[in-house]
């Protein structure tokens, strides 16, 4: 616990000189009530007053617990930029204490947006963060803001600041592009990027091959779930088999991806993906790793929006949605992290109900 009020006494302070309420102690005290369900600023400061005797255990609260006012205020005034470092040092510090290693295996980079999180009059411009996921852990590695909505811009700020030699980095289409291609090769990583018409050129020279490539090796799985059948067949080209393909920065090979749905009612749709690669995968292994890319959707986006409820997150003003998203991300590591085999929403009502519980949820870090 004091090694995070640490990381937190090193985000800088945007009120004046004469502010009450100590930084550090205010963002413990909002990341304390996230882990046991607030979901708001208001809410915040009630679990804050709810909880104080415990909380003056672990901080000093001077002036007592700050209002919800002030904390609307400090979290729309507060850089994001500032959170944004804080969360990735914490999330350096946890990985240390439970002797997990740097992420490894498929690293998923992926855009959320904030549904309820937009400005006055701009309903159509929601704020978009983007999260990086380790999927190995099924911890968000790193999180901020998509300044202006670009997701792109977003993604190759935050790869400048990460570890992650070894791993392959998974992305959407968006992302097939040499400034992202080359970002990730830097950090010595391979990736696995989404293509489609956005890169014309290489597109085209990939459905080329694959028309002209006659047989290929393939790899094929068929699941029957929820009163639908998916079908899939994956399969692999070397780049030296695609005619005058595009410079394309560590380009190895493009993947294929054949799918078809049946659903209940008996209509069936038809798919197909194309994946560029900077390591020449077997068709087994690509099929795993996309596989794996959409634990980002479904164990990272899914819990926000089910568990902490950030689709229907009002908090509107200036820098205040984006800080309050990456506090969220906060609380699902560190509910993700705690061994109990309980789902994440069963931790959060015991973080609320018990004492014990909620220090533990910090105390097992160490």
């Amino acid at each position: 616990m004091s090694s995070l009020i640490t990381i937190l006494r090193e985000v800088r302070d945007p009120r004046d000189a004469n502010a009450r309420h100590d930084l550090a102690e205010l963002l413990f005290v909002a990341l304390a009530a996230t882990l046991c369900g607030a979901k708001s600023c208001v809410e915040i400061a009630e679990f804050g007053e709810g909880r104080e005797d415990e909380l003056r255990e672990i901080l000093v609260l001077e002036h007592g617990v700050p209002s919800h006012d002030t904390f609307s205020r400090v979290f729309r005034l507060l850089d994001p930029a500032e959170l944004s470092r804080a969360f990735a040092a914490f999330m350096t510090a946890l990985r240390r204490g439970l002797g997990l290693p740097p992420p490894q295996g498929v690293v998923a980079i992926d855009g959320k947006t904030l549904r309820r999180g937009y400005e006055k009059g701009k309903a159509h411009l929601p704020p978009l963060m983007v999260s990086v996921w380790d999927s190995e852990t099924r911890l968000a590695v790193a999180a901020a803001r998509a300044p202006g909505g670009s997701e792109v811009k977003a993604t190759l700020d935050l790869l400048k600041g990460l570890t992650l030699k070894g791993c392959t980095v998974t992305a959407d289409a968006l992302h097939c592009h040499p400034a992202m291609a080359k970002a990730v090769l830097a950090a010595k990583a391979q990736y696995a990027l989404g293509l489609k018409g956005n890169h014309g050129p290489l597109f085209a020279a990939a459905e080329a091959a694959f028309a002209a490539a006659g047989d290929l090796a393939f790899f094929e799985t068929r699941e029957r779930a929820h009163g639908r059948s998916e079908w899939r067949r994956v399969s692999v080209l070397p780049v030296h088999r695609l005619a005058d393909p595009p410079s394309f920065p560590g380009l190895k090979a493009i993947g294929r991806i054949e799918a078809e749905r049946t659903g209940g009612d008996g209509k069936v749709k038809r798919a197909v993906r194309y994946i560029a690669l900077s390591k020449l995968l077997s068709v087994r292994r690509l099929a795993q790793v996309v596989r794996t890319h959409w634990t980002i959707e479904n164990q990272l986006h899914w819990t926000l929006d089910v568990v902490f409820d950030e689709d229907d997150a009002r908090t509107r003003k200036n820098n205040g949605p984006e800080n309050l998203a990456i506090i969220r991300r906060l609380a699902h590591n560190i509910l993700r992290t705690h061994p109990l085999d309980k789902p994440l929403a069963s931790k959060m009502r015991r973080a609320k109900w018990s004492k014990e519980f909620f220090f533990e949820l910090f105390t097992h870090m160490r």
